[in-house]
């Protein structure tokens, strides 16, 4: 069900930019604005991992000497992937001839607890953990945390996320030009066949707000969907729960509001946003994710004694 809300967003996101693209300056206009988000985005597809890594200071735990904690922890989840572990001890069974290869760890030097997941696809993924969380979470809560992180991986969130980046990308230069077009008074006379200055007001003003609310319905529902597929790998759905609520009641951020384009990457919200910017937020309330974990945590016992 996750997988339909998704692609019915991202279609509404993909006619949203059609729509700007239209009033702004036609098909010409659409086109050339595409291109030039898609080139940024390629960029961002094929480098993005090393960019957000180099921007945290992260540093390549290779060896479980480096950090045994978050080492082990990375290996377990992927060693009970792999390993087709046995459902009825409460942990995933995996689907036959699957294979998670291990994704690089990372140690950010950080006292706020926090961790992501980034690259392209599972071959050239990597797990980055702050020593903050590290400190204050038991192993079976950063084991909980770091299913949360390879399900990232599993489901190809990242993908996603360049695609709707994509087109979220190009509304906002178009947006950007329907802002100078309305200054100026408007294009052309054709202007006036789509909407003339109120349209390019539209283009400008609403089209970005809308694309941002449906960017943040899908990282919403990427959050929802790693939470489940996280405890069922783990089988610790109450252990990741714990950890959520510690890493939200911790009074250090990590990335403050100077970061906020990698805030939708951490597995808690690294902003400070309280009240009305909360609407606007990557993450769904921590209160809901901790309640949803709760309910399938009952219903895997349920399931087991049945």
């Amino acid at each position: 069900m996750n997988y339909i809300k998704i692609a019915f967003l991202m279609i509404l996101l993909m006619a949203l930019f059609m729509f700007v693209g239209y009033l702004v300056g036609g098909q010409g206009g659409m086109i050339i604005a595409f291109l030039l988000a898609s080139g940024l985005n390629f960029f961002s597809y094929w480098y993005s991992d090393k960019v957000v890594l180099k921007m945290y200071h992260a540093k390549p735990i290779a060896t479980e000497g480096d950090c045994p904690e978050l080492y082990n922890a990375v290996k377990t989840v992927i060693d009970r992937i792999n390993n087709n572990y046995d459902a009825s001890s409460d942990i995933l069974k995996s689907t036959p001839n699957t294979h998670t290869p291990m994704p690089k760890v990372y140690l950010i030097p950080s006292k706020a607890p926090n961790a992501f997941s980034t690259g392209r696809n599972a071959e050239h993924a990597a797990v980055a953990a702050t020593e903050g969380i590290i400190e204050i979470l038991s192993q079976d809560e950063l084991i909980g945390v770091i299913g949360h992180e390879i399900a990232h991986i599993r489901n190809k969130d990242m993908l996603i996320g360049t695609v709707v980046a994509t087109f979220a990308g190009a509304i906002g230069i178009l947006a950007s030009i329907a802002r100078w077009g309305a200054i100026f008074g408007g294009f052309s006379k054709g202007d006036d066949d789509r909407g003339g200055i109120a349209g390019l007001l539209i283009a400008a003003i609403v089209a970005p707000i809308v694309a941002m609310i449906i960017q943040l319905a899908i990282s919403r529902q990427r959050e929802y969907r790693a939470d489940a597929e996280g405890g069922r790998i783990t089988g610790k759905y109450l252990a990741l729960a714990s950890a959520l609520k510690k890493i939200h009641k911790a009074p250090v951020r990590l990335n403050l509001d100077n970061r906020p384009a990698t805030a939708h990457l951490m597995i808690a919200n690294p902003l400070s946003g309280k009240g009305l910017s909360s609407l606007f937020s990557t993450h769904p309330p921590v209160e809901k994710r901790i309640e949803r974990l709760n309910k399938l945590a009952q219903e895997s016992i349920y399931q087991g004694i049945a």
